[in-house]
């Protein structure tokens, strides 16, 4: 699972790649993005322009992620003689968000893989948690090969606009626009180093061009992994 990528290009170059035509993000300094981080990505606007735009990365978990974490906590709570109220309980359940995207045919996903739902990603690298010779957690950086790619290019997105939920106890309830991306089966390097998944990438004018226009049955074929050897370890 993908859970932290580097975003270092200008919204100039984002904007020449991806056909937009406005940006609403400012200066955009090189950053290295989390979970519920804001992040630049390129949506279509409700005028029907597309636009460079900030979002939170997490998509709403499901109704039923949901309610089996509404569930536990209210367990622990009856375990402590405490009165519950669990529709209060359920709807204040702090969401912090799905980053990664792989099951399509979900019927929690379904509703935003039409083409006003999708988005695109900037991104210049990803990582992907990896071992050193000791066994001690270390994310390993990917970036597209060079002699064959350009440096900049886009994951495929899905958002949703000004969402209200509760991301964080501390702060309670929210209304924000949210982001995840799609991921396939990895190829190499990738592979070796995490070999359930890896995010689904748009290298080519046309492959972006479909992912914001096309029906679904056009661009589900975009859900696949890049050849062998696009990528290389940073």
């Amino acid at each position: 699972m993908c859970n932290l990528y580097r975003q270092r290009s200008g919204p100039q170059a984002i904007l020449d790649l991806s056909r937009a035509i406005r940006s609403d993000v400012g200066n955009m300094e090189p950053r290295d993005i989390y979970p519920d981080y804001a992040a630049p990505i390129v949506r279509t606007g409700t005028d029907g322009v597309r636009e460079l735009a900030l979002a939170r990365w997490g998509m709403p978990s499901s109704k039923k992620a949901l309610l089996d974490a509404a569930t536990k906590r209210a367990d622990k709570l009856r375990a402590k003689g405490k009165d519950v109220d669990f529709p209060k309980l359920l709807e204040l359940e702090p969401d912090s968000g799905t980053t990664n995207v792989r099951n399509t045919s979900s019927a929690h996903w379904r509703p935003w893989l039409k083409p006003e739902n999708r988005c695109l990603v900037p991104f210049d690298a990803f990582s992907e948690p990896g071992r050193d010779a000791e066994g001690r957690y270390r994310p390993v950086w990917f970036e597209l090969d060079q002699t064959q790619y350009e440096p900049l290019a886009f994951f495929a997105g899905i958002y949703v606009r000004d969402w209200t939920c509760v991301r964080k106890i501390k702060t309670g309830m929210e209304t924000c626009d949210l982001f995840a991306f799609l991921t396939t089966e990895p190829s190499e390097p990738v592979k070796s180093v995490h070999p359930k998944a890896m995010p689904v990438i748009l290298t080519e004018p046309d492959e972006i061009e479909a992912w914001m226009t096309a029906p679904w049955e056009i661009v589900k074929e975009l859900q696949r992994p890049l050849p062998d050897g696009a990528l290389v370890v940073i």
